[in-house]
């Protein structure tokens, strides 16, 4: 039986932990007591009573002493915290009981998909890895972000831009959302992916550099952002709207094709100024 490493224990103690203090005892209908809580959210008894195991098993889960749920346990303990699909899968990871997919992360674009992103112009279009590493773009989107081809190839990484990048680091207008997002994207991947030692290392270097992804990680926050929208400043056309959405590839699922478009008629007009400069 494949058992769980020390990191994975811990973080499945610590994320079982945060949800339940996260949740509000008033939405599970639980009976009021007359002595007020010493901690906030749920007991423990209360999580071992609604996902149907023992008190025991709860604690050990949280004091992270070894133990590997299985699925039937993972699926009710999910149940029992009301879960979001995110945070579902993430405890699923962590618990190492989602089917996995063979074969490395990609580190290079299939032809197919790197002549599908240039075909998709005038649309910006990159495509990345679970990594947050971008594979392929098109001319529009490098217009848009940032010329990848002037950039060394680890730094060709949409999360590392974000952080570390001096002119993509204030291209943001509401910063704190999209690297919250981000964040919450890159702890999923990683539980999904925890032999990926590349991965990890490239958290440990955002860990190290940055204290806003530091103080964003630790929260645990987890959350797939397939489709949303950003406000930009650009250094060239002045502020942007776009809406993006974010596909995967049913033959490459381990990969993320993310398109923008103009999301208002005065953003559409400055794009069209910056395609034809």
């Amino acid at each position: 039986m494949t058992t769980l490493t020390e990191e994975a224990t811990r973080e499945l103690a610590a994320f079982l932990r945060t949800r339940r203090e996260r949740a509000d005892p008033r939405d599970f209908g639980l009976p009021s007591r007359r002595q007020s809580r010493r901690t906030p959210g749920l007991r423990r008894e209360e999580v071992a009573e609604l996902a149907g195991v023992s008190i025991d098993y709860v604690v050990r889960l949280e004091q992270a002493r070894g133990l590997r749920p299985s699925a039937d346990v993972v699926e009710a303990l999910a149940r029992a915290l009301r879960l979001a699909p995110d945070e579902r899968a993430y405890l699923f990871d962590l618990a190492r009981q989602r089917p996995r997919e063979d074969g490395g992360p990609a580190t290079t674009a299939a032809p197919q998909l790197a002549r599908l992103v240039d075909d998709l112009s005038p649309l910006p279009a990159m495509l990345m890895n679970h990594r947050f590493d971008i594979l392929a773009w098109n001319g529009a989107m490098a217009k848009l972000l940032i010329d990848f081809a002037t950039l060394k190839p680890p730094q060709r990484n949409a999360m590392w831009l974000c952080l570390l990048h001096p002119r993509v680091r204030e291209f943001y207008l509401d910063r704190e959302r999209v690297l919250r997002e981000g964040v919450a994207h890159l702890r999923a991947a990683w539980a999904a992916h925890a032999e990926d030692t590349v991965l990890t290392d490239l958290i440990a270097e955002f860990m190290a550099h940055d204290a806003e992804f530091a103080r964003l990680w630790a929260e645990r926050d987890v959350k797939v952002n397939g489709r949303g929208s950003k406000a930009m400043l650009h250094p060239d056309v002045g502020p942007l709207a776009v809406h993006f959405e974010v596909l995967t590839p049913l033959e490459d699922r381990d990969q993320r094709l993310m398109l923008c478009r103009a999301a208002d008629e005065e953003t559409q007009a400055a794009l069209d100024r910056l395609y034809a400069g």
